[in-house]
């Protein structure tokens, strides 16, 4: 084991695959570098509560490039990068870009550099390096820093949304600004209507209960505040996820309730691009293009614990 500033890092083995712990006294991140990065692990210690939902009975296994994202693990916390929609790349006529983006099923380097764990990748299709530094901030707060960089001579459109499956034990509240009264559905299951908007506070409550439906929901915009978080209203746990809203302006949230996973989860993505196709977010604009030799940074925190939530926003 190896203290690093507040952290101690070490290797170790996640069901079978070798893994990086990143812990301090409140808090253990794990990831598997060889299966696309994924966290695997968020785990609060004073109250025990796991945010990731594990893979069950799946078998966590190396993904094969150009697959669809729902035959593998469906776990843990996955980077759809430049997409999330299987689309054309926006760079070159003949490059498609595969379901859920490139670097879910791609296997990752690390190093572990001062107080942070760095993990790289490269597109096998484009000249970009994707790196994200995970580092604590404090005893409760964890931090994700980004870097896409463009090594060719053209510009590079991209999408970006974490993909975290968190885990809905019990009854929970998906919080977003006070400020944001509507939301947009863009996949509705059973419950909901595609197009449709609805009242945030009306659907915001989910629970642990398996119904074999899912949705998809974006605020319809840019958003006022970078925030967003989830609630556990019995154990009182809660998550607050932050980002800079100038680099990072959309905010979508996807539920599944066994639709496509046999237990409930639910994935805060403020996104980079609106909304879930790269070649949509190109049409609207809102895609990010790095120029040539160039890059784009950005970072994401996590904030984490038991009581009012209302105190760290």
């Amino acid at each position: 084991m190896e203290n690093i500033g507040m952290a101690h890092v070490h290797t170790s083995l996640y069901k079978g695959c070798n893994s990086i712990i990143l812990e301090n006294e409140w808090v253990k991140v794990e990831v598997v570098p060889s299966l696309g990065g994924k966290i695997v692990s968020i785990l609060y210690k004073p109250s025990g509560k796991e945010w990731m939902l594990d893979s069950g009975e799946r078998q966590l296994e190396q993904p094969m490039y150009g697959s669809t994202f729902t035959d593998w693990d469906m776990s843990g916390w996955d980077e759809c990068f430049p997409t999330i929609i299987a689309c054309p790349s926006g760079v070159d006529n003949e490059i498609s870009l595969p379901d859920h983006g490139e670097l879910w099923a791609l296997p990752w380097e690390y190093v572990i550099e001062k107080n942070e764990v760095v993990c790289t990748v490269k597109s096998p299709k484009l000249p970009y390096r994707f790196t994200r530094r995970i580092s604590f901030v404090n005893n409760d707060r964890i931090r994700l820093g980004y870097s896409a960089e463009n090594n060719g001579e053209k510009p590079i459109p991209f999408l970006w949304v974490p993909h975290p499956q968190f885990a809905i034990t019990e009854s929970t509240r998906i919080l977003l600004p006070d400020s944001i009264q509507q939301v947009l559905c863009v996949d509705g299951g059973a419950k909901l209507k595609i197009g449709e908007s609805y009242l945030w506070y009306d659907i915001s409550l989910v629970s642990p209960e398996v119904t074999g439906d899912a949705r998809k929901l974006y605020y319809d915009g840019k958003v006022p505040l970078g925030w967003s978080g989830l609630y556990e209203e019995l154990s009182r746990n809660y998550l607050i996820m932050s980002v800079p809203p100038d680099k990072v302006p959309y905010i979508g949230v996807w539920i599944d309730e066994g639709l496509y996973n046999d237990r409930v989860t639910c994935a805060l993505e403020p996104s980079i691009g609106y909304y879930d196709s790269l070649e949509t977010a190109m049409g609207n604009q809102t895609a990010q293009i790095i120029p040539a030799r160039n890059s784009f940074e950005w970072y994401l925190e996590l904030t984490i614990g038991v009581g009012d939530w209302s105190k760290v926003i």
